[in-house]
């Protein structure tokens, strides 16, 4: 199944597609603007119809179901490796092992890197994860030296992924599953919420942390947190990440 998107609403549309297919998806370019292809049944062909309203489809050959694996690529952030199971990670990093699956965050995407090389600086103490997808950050903050670690998702696939490697890592995080805009959220000194903009925005005030990781917007966005205080902000590929302190009494 493939659908293309304009140029200026390329990295709009790769977002929903990470959302979409977080296994993974093939780009080409074309005159008309950017393909996206992802390898599929009917049930992701009606997911894309629901997002981009109109696809195509076409019967793939032999080998398809090894071409997924060309998406997932190793990163370096700083000193930390985050790639798949079949990769080796390069001498002398500190890796993170996240085997891809349903649930969105494999450290290939803009946000999450960000992200990481934000909490690189931070004092290690206690972190909260919001939305943690396959708990990616949440393991690399432990592998990090952050304690304890708490991750929590709404979607029940991304808890038993977010599980799973932590496990796999050999690292102690505490994963829950609750509705981060309704439910009471664990205290720690460290929060990241790598989520979407109007969620990082109604999460503010829901916040007991001392310093806020927020990402998963792009970079002409800004979030509004009046209990936070802007400390930096990173670009990357048109996406953004901020690092916050609290200015107001918790």
């Amino acid at each position: 199944m493939s659908v293309t998107v304009p140029w200026p609403r390329a990295e709009e549309a790769r977002a929903r597609m990470l959302e979409l297919f977080p296994q993974g998806f093939e780009e080409r370019e074309d005159e008309d603007g950017l393909e996206l292809v992802a390898y599929t049944d009917a049930g992701g062909e009606e997911r894309l119809w629901h997002v981009f309203g109109g696809v195509r489809s076409a019967e793939v050959g032999e080998g398809w179901e090894d071409r997924w694996r060309a998406f997932h690529r190793g990163v370096r952030v700083g000193h930390l490796w985050v790639g798949p199971p079949w990769e080796t990670p390069p001498p002398g990093s500190l890796s993170v092992v996240i085997e891809p699956g349903r649930a969105f965050g494999t450290g290939s995407h803009p946000t999450t890197r960000l992200a990481l090389l934000l909490l690189l600086g931070l004092p290690r103490a206690s972190l909260l994860d919001v939305g943690c997808g396959s708990g990616v950050i949440a393991v690399a903050a432990a592998k990090l030296g952050f304690r304890p670690v708490t991750a929590v998702d709404v979607d029940l696939e991304s808890v038993v992924s977010a599980r799973r490697n932590a496990l796999a890592n050999g690292v102690s995080v505490e994963v829950l599953q609750a509705d981060a805009l309704a439910r009471p959220l664990p205290r720690a000194e460290t929060a990241v919420a790598n989520i979407a903009l109007d969620a990082v925005t109604e999460l503010g005030s829901r916040i007991g942390a001392t310093w806020l990781v927020t990402s998963g917007y792009l970079a002409w966005e800004r979030p509004s947190l009046p209990a936070f205080g802007p400390v930096c902000r990173r670009e990357e590929e048109g996406w953004a990440a901020d690092l916050w302190k609290r200015v107001s009494a918790q």
